[in-house]
């Protein structure tokens, strides 16, 4: 395999975080990284990518927009051939996911 054939998926991931964080929950003026809403993110040698992702609650009011923005937006860097959005409340979120920065901004510390 050559050089050129490996996947940055450290530099991949970072661009798919600078992506995620353009993404805000209508809510609360924090974006959906920040927010701790992003349980994980995949991504194999075919550039598929696979977000795990979470809601503030299973009633959120985008649960059907937030994660097609989500895939939208992350689908739109060239690298990449597929993204798939799964949602999960296993864990359940907490305020406890949210950044240091999220928090602040939130005047929750």
């Amino acid at each position: 395999m050559s050089e050129e054939t490996t996947i940055d998926t450290q530099e991949l991931g970072e661009k798919i975080v600078k992506v995620l964080k353009t993404i805000y929950d209508p809510e609360i003026p924090v974006d959906i990284y920040e927010l701790g809403l992003i349980y994980d993110v995949f991504v194999n040698e075919d550039y598929d990518v696979k977000i795990l992702m979470t809601l503030t609650s299973p009633n959120c009011p985008v649960a059907e927009s937030l994660p097609a923005e989500v895939e939208e937006k992350v689908k739109s860097l060239d690298e990449l051939k597929d993204v798939e959005v799964e949602i999960t409340f296993d864990p359940p979120w907490t305020q406890e996911l949210m950044s240091e920065e999220a928090k602040l901004e939130l005047g929750l510390l």
